[in-house]
């Protein structure tokens, strides 16, 4: 095999590297550099598919590579976040610190299905796993900067975290058709529609966090809750 054969697995590998990094990042306490490290994770989770079509480098073990990255990066980091958040939030000691490790559970069962879905070839079927780490991540980063605001204040509860665990695990392996951010030629002028209103929202809403002095992070939760609620609108009406 080429070299070039070769460059896809390794942007893969800085995947699971930025993971690494975000769990040390999340075990010393700073929730904020440790969603820095998910983002990057993100972009290289997004290049290694660029470069795999690219150079015309698929694999099949570039696919479990990538699964199992993901599962640290996507998987492990955010439950490991949300865990350390409620101990700061002095819940540690109780169970419910460690109930967003179900999330780790969860995203291994939607990695898997997504393997061997071929339903999910142009789209999705469930939340992708990078979609809820990056929610999670971002309402940690944003509770650690401003743990006085009224969604710190929300979260700071003993219901709010293990709730939305509960509804992310649900929408990971649910049959909720989502659409992919990944662009075709031959895609309906419906998907592109659907797409183009989703970076609209996360335009305003950091304008809105941008005009009011809210942190940057608030954008990515909000343009998050937007997708989802926004998937869920078009599958009850079938649009």
């Amino acid at each position: 095999m080429s070299l070039r054969k070769h460059i896809p697995n390794t942007i893969t590998s800085l995947n699971l590297l930025c993971g690494l990094a975000g769990v040390v990042f999340t075990l010393l306490h700073r929730l904020d550099i440790a969603f820095f490290c998910m983002l990057a994770a993100s972009v290289f989770d997004f290049l290694d598919g660029l470069a795999a079509r690219a150079l015309g480098a698929y694999s099949d073990m570039g696919k479990e590579l990538d699964s199992l990255c993901d599962l640290v990066s996507f998987g492990f980091l955010p439950s490991l976040m949300l865990c350390v958040l409620m101990q700061l939030y002095r819940f540690d000691g109780s169970p419910l610190c460690w109930f967003p490790l179900a999330l780790t559970l969860f995203s291994a069962l939607r990695l898997a299905k997504f393997n061997v879905d071929p339903r999910q070839s142009s789209g999705f079927l469930g939340l992708p796993t990078p979609a809820a780490a990056l929610l999670c991540g971002a309402l940690c980063c944003y509770c650690c900067h401003t743990p006085l605001e009224f969604l710190s204040t929300w979260v700071s509860g003993p219901v709010f975290i293990p709730l939305l665990t509960i509804i992310l695990c649900i929408l990971m392996v649910s049959e909720v058709p989502m659409f992919s951010l990944k662009m075709h030629r031959d895609d309906p002028r419906t998907l592109q529609v659907k797409r183009w209103t989703l970076v609209a929202f996360f335009v305003a809403s950091a304008a809105f966090c941008l005009l009011f002095g809210h942190h940057w992070s608030l954008t990515v939760v909000l343009g998050l809750l937007f997708y989802i609620l926004n998937n869920l609108v078009y599958a009850l009406f079938k649009l």
